[in-house]
């Protein structure tokens, strides 16, 4: 005869479900609605930074702000209690994130009037990684670390070769253009080359030089050729991973969402849900 699960059990076993199973559908409603506040709370973020509408709005600004704050900080409490191993959620990633996304409304309680607090609520976006973590999205994000890692080589050489030119082109500008045109000294020519090089390029400093306006006019070219190198590597990586075939992956539980369960399982270990 199977063990009688208490009451306490039987709410952790269903909260489990609604957080952790992506696959169900109360699971993806908490979802939609996790992405919901988080998006809104980073709304709400950047309009306390616009003064005239932080003046018109503040009571009603900082109300919605601790509503979400409460619910995030319910949610960090159900994720804990739902588990087996709490202190691998507490001191993961992601857990880390959800805690200080929560503390600067509580801290803002004590220390008045410090705006970084609100800039540490905008971690709240990290967690959209974590929503993201769907199966549907599994395959996609795998292909994509997979290129990156595959590619990692390629775009550490380029990236070298790429401060090796910089520093040259840096060092050949101060000696071209000299002091009076604005190039100081070598960092000051390498942060005109960078900005250059990327086709950024703000103005503080230009040359004035026939010679110097035609290495810029080549490092403006230059720039080009750089910034579609990297895209080039993980595309073609990305385009190589896609034509290999692919493993399949565990469909997800319906009953709780999990899928670290044995290949010939007919029954979930989790929940018992059968498959």
């Amino acid at each position: 005869m199977g063990e009688v699960k208490s009451q306490y059990d039987i709410f952790r076993q269903k909260v489990h479900i609604i957080i952790y199973g992506t696959s169900t559908k109360a699971g993806r409603l908490f979802d939609l609605i996790l992405l919901g506040l988080i998006l809104l709370s980073v709304v709400l973020v950047m309009m306390e930074t616009v003064n005239s509408f932080d003046l018109k709005y503040h009571l009603e600004l900082v109300t919605l702000e601790w509503i979400i704050t409460i619910f995030f900080t319910v949610e960090y409490i159900l994720r804990i209690i739902s588990i087996d191993k709490p202190w691998k959620y507490i001191f993961s990633f992601y857990g880390i994130i959800d805690l200080l996304a929560i503390m600067p409304m509580y801290l803002s309680i004590f220390f008045l009037g410090t705006s970084i607090f609100s800039v540490v609520r905008s971690l709240r976006l990290l967690r959209l990684f974590k929503i993201l973590n769907h199966p549907q999205f599994t395959n996609q994000s795998v292909q994509l670390k997979q290129a990156i890692n595959a590619s990692r080589g390629k775009i550490v050489v380029f990236i070298y070769f790429v401060l090796i030119i910089t520093i040259i082109i840096g060092s050949l500008m101060y000696i071209v253009e000299g002091k009076e045109s604005g190039f100081t000294s070598i960092p000051a020519s390498i942060y005109w080359t960078i900005v250059t090089l990327t086709t950024v390029g703000y103005g503080d400093i230009s040359p004035v030089t026939p010679l110097g306006q035609f290495i810029a006019s080549f490092v403006m070219i230059l720039g080009y050729g750089i910034i579609a190198v990297p895209t080039g590597i993980v595309t073609a990586e990305i385009a190589k991973n896609s034509q290999k075939p692919t493993t399949s992956s565990h469909t997800p539980c319906e009953g709780c969402g999990a899928e670290d369960y044995p290949t010939d399982a007919n029954y979930c270990p989790r929940c018992g849900h059968k498959f």
